[in-house]
């Protein structure tokens, strides 16, 4: 006959503050999650009913109107139609010419520079990111329109028969093309510093059995570390574009105001939702303010369908992974 013995009672007491530990851990963490789900959908609320009036009194179609006189409260009018051009062009300006350096820094970083050179290299990348938003709009309508004015030019002159760099340039230099590359330098480190940590996380011993079969170090990314990264740098690329849908003094400083639809780069026209709303607001009345509100309410749907897009994405290339 066994006996069994029972644990004594000085283990039960630590046992017992443990499982009080976990379960407050565990509702900590349930509630911080659904806490992101109140916010969000406390803002859209918010959104909804500030815009609610402008938008019941509009007399033009919301989505398919570029027309912008909401404060006539008689018959005010408004569309974001050309708004949405322009933050979606601007934003996919910035991602093309982002994403491959971003790519490119970060292999550099993790695979190629001395430890000591890719430290430094690592925390300037990291410093990019805490320059507030308006130094980038003054170094860009400062220095980078003059620079590129030259550029513009020769991208006239020798690929004029593309629509996209088809002149007059103009003679500011305050084009979506300059927004676009100002804004690739904003988000320039969020996409490299994603991307430098998923390649640093491939596992080692992938990469060793890609060069032990006889694969170059440029073999052994493209077989063994893309495949796995590209989740990450996927998930980087979409949370850099959406630093660059939401951007606002930058943009506003760079371009002019307009509401013209153009995919004619090297000239004026454009501007994007956010630089729109902040060069309203302070001028706007009445209608006017929630009619901005509402072009916030698309911007807020247009950043949540990329980011749901991105996660789509993401979750797709971890099944096939």
């Amino acid at each position: 006959m066994t006996v069994t013995e029972e644990p004594p009672k000085d283990a039960e007491a630590p046992r017992a503050r443990r499982r009080i530990g976990d379960a407050v851990f565990a509702n900590a963490a349930r509630g911080s999650a659904y806490l992101i789900l109140v916010i969000l959908v406390g803002v859209a609320v918010f959104l909804v009913i500030r815009s609610w009036d402008a938008l019941a009194a509009n007399t033009a179609n919301f989505l398919l109107s570029s027309e912008w006189s909401p404060n006539t409260r008689e018959d005010p009018e408004f569309g974001v139609l050309a708004l949405i051009f322009g933050t979606v062009l601007a934003a996919a300006i910035a991602l093309i010419i982002a994403t491959p350096i971003a790519i490119g820094i970060a292999l550099f970083i993790v695979y190629y520079a001395p430890r000591h050179i890719s430290a430094v290299l690592g925390y300037l990348v990291d410093l990019l990111a805490a320059i507030p938003s308006v130094v980038y709009g003054l170094w860009g309508i400062g220095w980078l329109v003059q620079q590129l004015g030259p550029f513009y030019d020769w991208l006239a002159r020798y690929f004029g028969f593309i629509p996209l760099f088809q002149g007059p340039v103009s003679t500011t230099g305050r084009t979506m093309l300059t927004a676009g590359i100002v804004l690739a330098v904003m988000i320039l480190p969020i996409i490299t510093a994603m991307t430098r940590d998923v390649f640093a996380q491939v596992p080692k011993q992938h990469r060793e059995a890609a060069q032990a079969l006889g694969a170059t170090r440029w073999e052994m990314i493209r077989m063994a570390v893309f495949p796995l990264g590209r989740p990450g740098i996927i998930g980087g690329a979409m949370l850099g574009m959406g630093r660059a849908l939401g951007e606002t003094m930058a943009v506003a400083m760079i371009l002019s105001p307009s509401l013209v639809m153009s995919f004619f780069l090297l000239q004026s026209g454009n501007q994007t939702i956010a630089a729109h709303i902040a060069l309203e607001y302070p001028e706007a009345t009445g209608y006017g303010v929630s009619a901005l509100i509402a072009a916030g309410l698309v911007l807020f749907a247009i950043t949540l369908v990329v980011n749901m897009g991105a996660r789509f994405v993401v979750s797709r290339g971890k099944e096939f992974a």
